[in-house]
């Protein structure tokens, strides 16, 4: 989408690339922009005994990079994208010319009071009958956000984890949650080599914005913003406000003498 400079855009969980369609277009008009769906989320393949874990999205993306002939994309990531872009970054030593992440997943320990009862007991939450599924499934997308979902906004969230094969889906990926994943890279954030803009949204309820606060002190001229009246799922709270900070940072005079000199 769009012609110019790479982008790539990273979802999080339990979303897909659905949450980048008011934004992606914008971004569009400056940049080449990439988009997908993360292994086992969204339109992605889903099968019984998958690994879906932080540990195999990296590689999956480093591979995307490769097979794009992509070399320092600007990346904007949000939840558990953010965790996929900083391993991929870190682990796989993949360069970005900038990174914005947004409400990441960056820090140990992680996990919402569901996520932390259901990695207890994946069998129990996966022979829910279908409609008590959907009905906590709805409660939990419902607390990302600040702002009310339509029925057909909901629906575009819902509708990847529901049926025989969807349900299993999503408490498969809540068990394969660990927080190594995290630890193998937060106490290595001084050696990103880009510049990182950090957006929180100040009503997360899922990942508190004192976190955020955290970790931006621990990556060198990380800049932070607190976004008002948005919550976790701050692309749909406020996509504009995305939309204007990813575009101001990927212009700024420091983003691109940080690509000159990586170059």
């Amino acid at each position: 989408m769009g012609t110019g400079d790479p982008m790539v855009l990273l979802h999080g969980t339990p979303f897909s690339s659905v949450v980048w369609r008011r934004i992606a277009p914008h971004l569009a008009a400056h940049r080449r922009v990439y988009y997908f769906d993360l292994l086992g989320y969204g339109r992605s393949h889903q099968q019984h005994g998958q690994d879906v874990s932080l540990g195999i999205q990296n590689q999956l993306f480093a591979a995307l990079l490769d097979h794009w002939e992509i070399d320092r994309p600007d990346v904007v990531a949000h939840d558990f994208g953010g965790t996929t872009a900083l391993r991929t970054h870190l682990l796989d030593r993949r360069d970005f010319r900038t990174l914005t992440l947004i409400d990441p997943v960056a820090l140990s320990p992680h996990g919402s009071a569901l996520v932390q009862t259901a990695r207890r007991h994946p069998d129990a939450f996966i022979e829910l009958p279908g409609y008590i599924h959907e009905a906590i499934l709805r409660a939990y997308i419902a607390g990302a956000v600040h702002r009310t979902l339509s029925e057909h906004e909901m629906r575009r969230y819902l509708q990847p984890w529901l049926g025989e094969v969807g349900q299993p889906a999503f408490y498969r990926q809540i068990a394969q949650m660990d927080d190594r994943h995290t630890d193998e890279i937060q106490d290595r954030y001084t050696e990103i080599r880009c510049p990182v803009t950090i957006l929180w949204g100040e009503n997360d309820t899922w990942i508190p914005i004192e976190k955020g606060r955290r970790l931006a002190d621990r990556i060198p001229h990380a800049t932070f913003q607190a976004v008002t009246e948005a919550s976790h799922l701050l692309l749909e709270d406020s996509p504009e406000t995305v939309v204007a900070a990813v575009l101001d940072f990927i212009d700024q005079p420091s983003a691109t003498s940080a690509a000159t000199a990586v170059q």
